[in-house]
């Protein structure tokens, strides 16, 4: 997943997204390089849209919590129902958009 994020995280900064800088970010972040995943993610990319596989991408959005200093009174009460949290299996899926 760090690669995903990596890979993602460049894309953003407009730098190219090539083995030696996904190799830079992963290694900065802490975590031990898998030359292996580089090579196959970078090449899984190669002829990927990044912008419109994030824009076709499913995004969870989690209800805005109100503000600490609203006040709750002149809220009106009403009982929510909260949606069931998604599987990783269904984020998985996702993300497996930007595979190809």
């Amino acid at each position: 997943m760090e690669y995903v994020y990596a890979a993602l995280l460049l894309h953003k900064l407009d730098k190219e997204v090539n083995e030696a800088n996904l190799s830079s970010v992963v290694k900065a972040s802490g975590a031990e390089v898998n030359e292996a995943q580089v090579k196959s993610l970078v090449a899984a990319l190669a002829d990927v849209d990044i912008n419109e596989a994030v824009k076709a991408a499913p995004v969870a959005v989690a209800a805005a919590a109100p503000a600490a200093d609203a006040p709750a009174a002149d809220a009106p009460a009403k009982e929510e129902k909260k949606e069931e949290p998604k599987n990783e299996e269904a984020a998985m899926e996702g993300l497996s958009s930007l595979f190809g």
